[in-house]
C-alpha cells in the first residue's frame, strides 16, 4: 500500500510538473488560446489600462512577453516555436525580418484607422508602402542640457558640443551607430554611409571629443543626468522625455543640420494564430483616444495625427519632441547594413571608446 501510495503520489507530482512546465512554455512562447491576443513588446511599453480596456471591449485578452533589444526579439521569433500575434521591432530590424521572410503582410481592407496617421511617418524606406509596418512610435537622436550650466544657445548645433568649454561634461549613450552618426553628420555626411574612409573621418572626429566625454554609458545616462552628473548628454529623445520629467532644468534639442528619425513599430510574425484579435488590435490601438492615452502614458511622440491633435497644447507643440518641418526634413531613417558594414561601423567606433 505504501509503495502504491509513494507511486500515485509521484505520479500526481510529475503530472502537476508537467501542468506547470506546459503552463511555462505556453507563456513564454505565446498562448494558443481563441480569445487571446500574444503581445511582444519593449518593456513598459504601453498603457496597461488600455490592455483592460480592450479586453472589456473584445473580449479577448492580451499576454504580453518583453524584451529588451531588437536583436533578442528577433533570435526568439527566428528560432521558431513561439505564437505571437503582434511584436514591435524598430525601423532596421523591420527590414532585417522582411528579408528573412519573418512577417505576414498587412491586410489593409481589415484595418480601419489608417487614415489617422500623419502621411510624413508612412512609406519609409525601410517598409515602402507599409506593407508589413504600422508606425507605434517614432523619435529622435539629440542633445539633452542642464541650464543650471548651459544655455540654450550654446548648444543648438552638434559641432557645439566639441568646444573646449565642455571638457569632461558631456555622457555619450553607447551606440555605435548614433555616436558615429553624430560625427558623420557634423562633416556633412550621412548617416548610412558604408564608405571605409568617411568612416575613419568620423572615428577621428569624435577623437577630438574625447576630452569632452565624461563617460559613455547605457541606461544609467538617464538616473545620471536627473541627478545633475553632467550638463550634457546625447541620447535618444524616448530616454530625454524621461530625463525631463525628472529634473526640471533639463531640455532637449534635436540639432536642425540632422539628426536620425527612428520608429518602433507593429508588424505580424508569420507564426501569428489569432488574425481576428490581430486586427481588432491594431484597429483599437489606432483610435486617437487610445493612441493618445498611450502617448500620454509613454511620453513618446505619436505618429497617429489624429492623436496628436488630442494631446494637451502644450505636449503638441513641443518642439523638443516634436520638431518643426525644417528640422524634419534634415533627418534620416537608418538603413539596415549587412553583418560586414556594420562590423565596420563597430571596429570605427570602439577604436574612439579606446582612446576615451
Amino acid at each position: 500500500m505504501k509503495r502504491l501510495l509513494s507511486l500515485a503520489i509521484a505520479l500526481i507530482a510529475i503530472c502537476g510538473l508537467l501542468a506547470y512546465s506546459s503552463q511555462s512554455l505556453e507563456r513564454s512562447s505565446g498562448s494558443t488560446g481563441s480569445k487571446v491576443l500574444n503581445l511582444y513588446n519593449w518593456g513598459d511599453y504601453i498603457d496597461p489600462n488600455l490592455l483592460t480596456k480592450f479586453q472589456k471591449e473584445t473580449g479577448y485578452h492580451v499576454n504580453v512577453e518583453t524584451f529588451d533589444s531588437n536583436e533578442a526579439m528577433y533570435t526568439k521569433i527566428q528560432q521558431g516555436g513561439t505564437h505571437y500575434d503582434l511584436a514591435v521591432p524598430s525601423e532596421y530590424m523591420v527590414a532585417k525580418m522582411k528579408r528573412a521572410h519573418l512577417l505576414r503582410p498587412l491586410d489593409k481592407s481589415k484595418l480601419t484607422g489608417w487614415a489617422n496617421y500623419d502621411q510624413r511617418f508612412l512609406n519609409q524606406s525601410f517598409d515602402r508602402g507599409n506593407r508589413y509596418s504600422i508606425p507605434y512610435f517614432w523619435g529622435t537622436l539629440g542633445i539633452v542640457y542642464n541650464d543650471k550650466y548651459v544655455k540654450a544657445s550654446e548648444v543648438q548645433h552638434w559641432q557645439d558640443l566639441w568646444s573646449p568649454r565642455w571638457k569632461k561634461q558631456i555622457m555619450l549613450i553607447d551606440s555605435a551607430r548614433d555616436i558615429m552618426g553624430m560625427a558623420l553628420i557634423t562633416l556633412g555626411k550621412s548617416m548610412n554611409t558604408t564608405n571605409p574612409q568617411t568612416l575613419l573621418a568620423a572615428q577621428k572626429k569624435l577623437d577630438q571629443l574625447s576630452p569632452n566625454v565624461k563617460a559613455i554609458v547605457a541606461d544609467e545616462i538617464k538616473m545620471y543626468m536627473i541627478q545633475d552628473e553632467a550638463p550634457l548628454a546625447v541620447d535618444w529623445s524616448g530616454e530625454a522625455a524621461e530625463m525631463l520629467a525628472g529634473n526640471s532644468h533639463l531640455h532637449y534639442v534635436v540639432p536642425r543640420e540632422g539628426s536620425n528619425l527612428w520608429f518602433d513599430n507593429l508588424v505580424i510574425p508569420k507564426t501569428a494564430q489569432h488574425t481576428k484579435a490581430i486586427y481588432a488590435f491594431l484597429n483599437f490601438m489606432s483610435q486617437p483616444d487610445n493612441a493618445a492615452q498611450n502617448a500620454t502614458y509613454i511620453g513618446y511622440a505619436t505618429p497617429n495625427l489624429r492623436a496628436k491633435e488630442r494631446l494637451p497644447r502644450a505636449i503638441r507643440n513641443d518642439r523638443q519632441f516634436y520638431p518643426d518641418e525644417q528640422t524634419l526634413r534634415h533627418l534620416q531613417v537608418y538603413r539596415d547594413l549587412s553583418p560586414t558594414k556594420v562590423e565596420l561601423y563597430n571596429d570605427r567606433y570602439l577604436e574612439f571608446k579606446m582612446h576615451h
